[in-house]
């Protein structure tokens, strides 16, 4: 049999005539390896590689078949998030574990001014990892009519949503230091707005909080306060841009310099926690001798820290699986699924320091 290159445009075609098989045995040879056995793959892909063949095109390929087997991830942050957010990153192992066993390939997609890369990434759906405003960046994924998966946004008509009990967890972080007999409380905030506020975030701030995880955070805090029959505007709440543990030393430092100034900080992260445990020290506090610190996530670096830190415990890698295994059942898509969380009680809270 003749294999040496030839002359002009090699196609499927060409080597299925070169070998004398059909174009469905060459093809399947790419793209379903287990219809042939392994010898006779072997002559086809050492044929193709004789003639200059260097297999199906992969746009020809999707767009035969209408599909590119492969998901697409949206955050509403900077790439850069999804490696170096704790949080982030156990979230896109579960992602990616399915993915994984689905034989599917994982496209990061950053939000982007317009939804710019959104509109042509080439993906069959999407997981949205943020909140979702309406005409914002992800309305390109809308436009597409692609399925989508909100995981900890607000719920949207026609896409499925995957979250946590926010309010349930903040709740009980803050009874956890009610019990302990805490009355002076400070809350370390995450991004209420996306304006780049540096500040107190007062009634009216409290009120616009537009990301879904903060506002519920927010509402499990005052409801935890109010039933203790304290009054929640006696709670300073402080917010710092951008989000991290920089963040939360700068936020806590403001409240730490109050006075009085509260026994107890609850931060609506563990990356806020641990930067307002950084706080602490700078202002010559132990923990929690004189200050209390609960976060919220458990991530590895809470129970790492000096002392460990309380917080509220959330599924990361679960919420990930099962966004994504909602995105393999169309017709399980427009559900939502609300995710238990738990208190973690470690060496980070104690009783309030005596007068």
């Amino acid at each position: 049999m003749e294999t040496g290159r030839t002359s002009g445009r090699v196609t499927l075609a060409t080597v299925a005539s070169a070998l004398g098989v059909s174009r469905a045995t060459v093809s399947n040879a790419y793209n379903h390896p287990e219809r042939l056995s392994p010898p006779l793959r072997l002559r086809v892909l050492q044929t193709a590689r004789d003639l200059g063949y260097a297999g199906p095109h992969p746009l020809a390929a999707m767009l035969s078949r209408g599909r590119v087997n492969a998901l697409g991830l949206v955050y509403d942050d900077p790439m850069s998030f999804a490696f170096s957010d704790p949080a982030a990153v156990l979230f896109l192992q579960g992602v990616s574990e399915v993915c994984e066993h689905e034989d599917l390939a994982l496209v990061l997609i950053s939000g982007g001014p317009a939804g710019a890369v959104a509109r042509v990434a080439l993906v069959d759906a999407v997981i949205c990892y943020c909140d979702v405003p309406a005409d914002g960046k992800l309305a390109a994924i809308v436009d597409r009519g692609l399925p989508f998966v909100v995981v900890d946004g607000p719920r949207l008509p026609g896409a499925g949503h995957v979250g946590i009990e926010d309010a349930r967890g903040a709740a009980s972080a803050t009874r956890h230091l009610l019990d302990l007999g805490h009355t002076r409380l400070g809350v370390v905030a995450l991004p209420l707005v996306d304006d780049g506020w540096e500040g107190t975030a007062g009634p009216d701030r409290q009120e616009r909080a537009h990301y879904r995880a903060a506002r519920e955070r927010l509402v499990g805090y005052r409801e935890a306060v109010e039933q203790a029959g304290l009054p929640w505007d006696g709670v300073p709440v402080e917010e710092r841009a951008p989000y991290g543990r920089d963040a939360g030393q700068r936020a806590a430092a403001a409240l730490l310099a109050r006075r009085p100034r509260p026994t107890a900080l609850l931060a609506m992260s563990d990356e806020l926690a641990l930067g307002a445990m950084v706080a602490a020290a700078d202002a010559g506090l132990s923990v929690p001798g004189d200050l209390s610190v609960v976060g919220f996530d458990d991530v590895p670096a809470a129970a790492d820290a000096h002392p460990a830190l309380t917080t509220v415990r959330q599924p990361h890698r679960e919420k990930g699986r099962r966004a994504a295994e909602l995105l393999l059942r169309p017709d399980s898509v427009d559900t939502e699924h609300r995710l238990p969380v738990e208190l973690v009680v470690r060496e980070s809270t104690g009783p309030p320091p005596r007068p």
